[in-house]
């Protein structure tokens, strides 16, 4: 399975993951590679975790798209 990973970096330019079609599926890194290989373990975790309870496992049908959107 594929799943789109949102990346920010926080004030301490941490790089934090989370993944949208995996509520509560977050991680993060000190590098971008880092927290990319952290989304992917953690992703493995939570989709273990939904199956052993009985869960089911939500799929993503479509990619995540972000769009910045400026205010004033």
């Amino acid at each position: 399975m594929r799943y789109s990973v949102v990346l920010r970096r926080d004030e301490d330019g941490n790089w934090l993951a989370d993944v949208p079609s995996l509520p509560g599926c977050h991680t993060w890194g000190r590098s971008k590679d880092e927290a990319i290989a952290n989304a992917k373990e953690a992703i493995e975790g939570c989709i273990e975790s939904l199956e052993a309870t009985g869960d089911p496992v939500p799929a993503e049908d479509q990619p995540v798209e972000i769009a910045v959107v400026s205010v004033s």
